[in-house]
């Protein structure tokens, strides 16, 4: 996929999550009866998988890692309770949730991903597409 076609797909990854957000905002997360520890689950199980599907293959630009950093805390500022008015660290907010930042979680599973290449006997399509990219 050349550099300019991933830029859109991880664009269109972006603002489906960040429609996501809007609607899970909308009707769900700001109810106070639902725990702080559902709403991580929500973010976990639904928000994150939206944002991050086919991240293996992601080129991550400092662009694109901006925009991943800003939509991930989107989500948990509102979880947590807090604004941007509230200037509180967004590693400070990640730290009270317990939340590891989404962008470690994406390059760590990018090396992993890069190790099962290389283990991949010859002759494997995968492999071989990666060998000549």
């Amino acid at each position: 996929m050349s550099e300019g076609r991933m830029g859109r797909e991880i664009d269109r990854r972006i603002g489906a999550a960040s429609e996501v957000l809007q609607m899970l905002h909308r009707t769900i997360v700001v109810k106070r009866e639902l725990s702080q520890k559902a709403r991580l689950s929500i973010y976990q199980s639904i928000y994150v998988l939206i944002l991050t599907y086919g991240y293996e293959l992601w080129v991550v630009t400092k662009r694109t890692r901006s925009w991943i950093q800003a939509e991930e805390m989107r989500f948990l500022r509102r979880v947590s309770g807090l604004t941007l008015r509230d200037r509180v660290r967004s590693s400070d907010i990640q730290e009270g949730l317990r939340v590891e930042p989404l962008l470690l979680h994406i390059e760590r599973s990018q090396l992993r991903w890069f190790g099962h290449l290389i283990r991949m006997p010859p002759g494997r399509l995968s492999r071989e597409v990666f060998r000549h990219v």
